[in-house]
């Protein structure tokens, strides 16, 4: 890093060399500001001054003082500097084609072609050059803050566990009350293992019927022994901290109409009912029992030779070969192939996207033609699909990532008041 007396030494210098041009040459342009090795521009200032003037009032938001204005764009100029030089020290780079890749990214969210976009970018007075090159600084300071900053941010299972009991109650996900049914098939006190037997045996008889269609609130009128037993075993509304702890983790993963039991407790055994729910959601995902047989390319087997296996497999299968069998004799992918190909159950984020697209696309029991992916040739056999709640764990990753967010502003901002601080920095605003 040059030196102050170096810094200011070149900059002494350049001023010489211009003002030694002649008195007609064109009026410098000033310098505002001195960022370690790089300077800031009266006329880059003005222009990215301009700028914020014209969000600001495109927003409707009052304009501050122009003074104000002018040394808060200078600060951010600075910071954005400083970021830069430290990046480059570093050896951080955005390759041409990640660049473009962005690009595209881009002109895709506002669904246009990279074409379009760059019309739409000059239709809006921008210089498309000046565009690009703005975004490749972006992604290098997004590298770089990655570096210093958000790789060392961490959040434990107690901060998770907090947040939770405390700040997410106002989460959908939490906010949710429950419309239970209740039935209590009683024992007595000191009960003998007989008498808990034959409540056992009738509670279980009577689970059997009601998800059968007997009807709850009849049931309930008639055979319960719990305190509601007169309003049809209807609890009403609750939220979870309000239904009885014996209930209180099994309710949330119920689904609506979904009956639950026998639950036994001192006091005899439980069947419930979710009768209804409001003011919640639950993170519901699907997911597949597959199994596959892989064929990867080499020097010897190319694509088309991976494929004309495949095709010549899926004959034989749709012959009335097991599936299974095949997978142990020519799968590639050893993992799965001792057990007949057998994925076993799977989350389409778990996969490749074209293995996901191609696995979604099947019916139960149905083989799909050869598909590609990064890893080779798939023939994809789904065997079921079912639906799985899993908003706990949805909630419990939800809470990491605002946890990781706040913890990575709060550590940036103190990250940047610090490269702030520590580098050599002058203004030369009137």
């Amino acid at each position: 890093m040059a030196s102050k007396t170096d810094t200011m030494r070149h900059f002494l210098i350049l001023f010489f060399l211009l003002w030694t041009a002649g008195v007609h040459a064109e009026p410098l342009d000033r310098i505002v500001a001195v960022a370690e090795d790089d300077v800031i521009l009266e006329s880059e200032l003005e222009r990215q001054t301009g700028t914020i003037v014209r969000q600001l009032r495109a927003q409707g938001a009052p304009l501050p003082p122009p003074s104000i204005l002018r040394r808060q764009v200078l600060e951010r100029m600075i910071l954005r500097s400083l970021q830069l030089q430290l990046a480059k020290k570093a050896g951080i780079e955005v390759d041409d084609e990640t660049l473009r890749q962005a690009l595209l990214d881009l002109a895709r969210r506002n669904g246009m072609d990279l074409d379009a976009f760059r019309q739409a970018v000059e239709n809006e007075g921008m210089d498309y050059a000046a565009f690009v090159e703005n975004l490749r600084e972006e992604l290098m300071l997004k590298r770089l803050r990655a570096s210093q900053v958000n790789s060392r941010i961490q959040v434990s299972e107690r901060e998770i566990t907090h947040f939770l009991e405390t700040e997410a109650q106002s989460d959908p996900l939490q906010a949710s009350e429950y419309r239970l049914g209740h039935i209590l098939i009683a024992t007595p006190e000191a009960a003998s293992p007989q008498v808990i037997q034959k409540a056992r045996e009738k509670a279980e008889r009577l689970v059997a019927e009601l998800r059968q269609g007997l009807d709850f609130h009849q049931a309930a009128l008639t055979l319960s022994d719990g305190a509601q037993a007169l309003q049809g075993g209807d609890l009403g509304w609750r939220k979870l901290d309000q239904i009885p702890t014996l209930f209180a983790e099994l309710v949330p993963k119920m689904q609506k109409g979904e009956i639950a039991g026998p639950i036994r407790s001192p006091s005899g055994f439980h069947i419930i009912k979710l009768l209804d729910l409001k003011g919640g959601e639950k993170h519901l995902v699907i997911e597949t029992h597959v199994r596959h047989i892989l064929i990867k390319p080499n020097e010897i087997v190319d694509d088309a030779e991976a494929r004309r296996r495949l095709n010549l497999i899926r004959q034989r299968i749709e012959a009335g070969e097991d599936f299974a069998a095949l997978a142990q004799a020519y799968s590639d992918d050893t993992a799965s192939a001792v057990k007949g190909g057998d994925l076993g159950w799977i989350t389409a984020d778990a996969v490749v996207p074209p293995f996901a697209e191609a696995m979604n696309r099947l019916k139960k029991g149905e083989i799909s033609e050869p598909v590609q992916t990064p890893f080779g040739w798939h023939l994809i056999q789904v065997l079921d699909r079912k639906q799985r709640d899993d908003t706990p764990e949805y909630r419990k990753q939800r809470a990491r990532e605002i946890l990781t967010r706040r913890k990575i502003e709060e550590d940036t901002e103190l990250w940047l008041r610090k490269l702030r601080d520590e580098s050599y920095v002058e203004i030369h605003l009137d």
